[in-house]
């Protein structure tokens, strides 16, 4: 065994963050700081007033308050549409019961979207919610 030569000490972690997982003006990588920004409105607004330099972190804080706006558009209508519903003379009950399952299903679905989109932003991947990231992208060219 004295031939063996002895194994050299591992090398100091590198300072740098790894590729992917750049640092934002928030001090958070940018793939967890665009996750957090997708949270509706809130996470959203504090991300694109806090960021000013990544865009993939202001990308999904736009769409976030884009996109928190549009479900509370859709709620406040499907809630009028509840209510006319339910007033119907004899049958109100039943569309408003019907129309009650219908807007829990397009609740589902927005929840979807968002789950989806906090993903592909932990993932690192820029993702369009569909109708929103359009929207969002023409916002974010106009702003910069």
């Amino acid at each position: 065994m004295p031939d063996q030569e002895p194994i050299p000490p591992p090398s100091p972690p590198s300072p740098e963050p790894e590729a992917g997982a750049k640092p934002t003006s928030t001090g958070l990588p940018s793939n967890v700081a665009a996750a957090i920004a997708c949270i509706p409105l809130v996470g959203g607004i504090i991300f694109y007033l806090a960021e000013k330099q990544d865009n993939f972190v202001r990308f999904y804080a736009m769409q976030s308050i884009i996109f928190g706006l549009a479900w509370i558009v859709i709620n406040i209508a499907c809630m009028i549409v509840f209510v006319l519903f339910s007033v119907l003379p004899g049958i109100g009950w039943f569309f408003g019961s019907l129309w009650g399952v219908v807007w829990w299903l397009i609740n589902l679905a927005l929840f979807v979207l968002l789950v989806v989109a906090i993903v592909k932003a932990f993932t690192g991947v820029r993702w369009d919610i569909p109708y929103v990231g359009p929207i969002t992208r023409k916002q974010i060219e106009t702003r910069t």
